[in-house]
């Protein structure tokens, strides 16, 4: 039986678009390692792309730095601050959003109760998560101004889900205490 050209293209074809695939999600986990790598050395600028503060959850082992923004560039080297919402440790809402599939995959664990640590070069802000939530990606609630210090951190939801994800995840936490020049609040 003799194959047709069409039949003998496709498994070339097919390991072609594999390897593009394999690349890809390589490079996009490349660029997260060095940005962060480089947001850790710029810790504490707040221009956009630099680093604003390092965000740890204790219970989780984890260590993240945030750069300022979060345009396509910034989002690649770290989780970003939404220019225009409070700075960690101010009254306001402070918002911090990340790729589900690289900085932000460790939200998938989180429960009510953990902390929240984010340390600027004024102070260190521990912040209790309070509640999380899935909300449809046209939902502005976490975006909203508020009186009191509070955190939300967003991402894309599924985490597992392939292609544009369909939903929110979002992580509201409130702030417990903060230590500024080395005092206690």
């Amino acid at each position: 039986m003799m194959r047709s050209p069409l039949s003998r293209f496709v498994p070339y074809l097919l390991w072609g678009v594999g390897v593009l695939l394999i690349f890809r999600g390589a490079r996009d986990l490349l660029d997260s390692r060095i940005g962060q790598a480089q947001a850790a050395r710029a810790f504490g600028k707040t221009e956009p792309g630099e680093s604003l503060a390092r965000l740890t959850i204790p219970r989780l082992a984890t260590e993240l730095y945030v750069v300022e923004g979060a345009g396509e560039r910034e989002l690649r080297r770290g989780p970003g601050h939404l220019r225009g919402t409070a700075f960690p440790g101010e009254n306001g809402n402070c918002v911090i959003a990340g790729h589900r599939d690289t900085h932000f995959r460790v939200l998938k664990d989180i429960r009510v109760g953990d902390e929240i640590v984010l340390e600027t070069h004024s102070g260190r802000y521990v912040y209790r998560v309070r509640r999380l939530r899935v909300i449809s990606p046209d939902n502005t609630a976490p975006l909203r101004r508020a009186a009191d210090a509070e955190l939300n951190l967003i991402t894309c939801y599924p985490f597992y889900y392939v292609g544009a994800a369909p939903k929110r995840f979002v992580v509201e936490a409130e702030l417990a205490r903060s230590e500024i020049a080395g005092s206690s609040m």
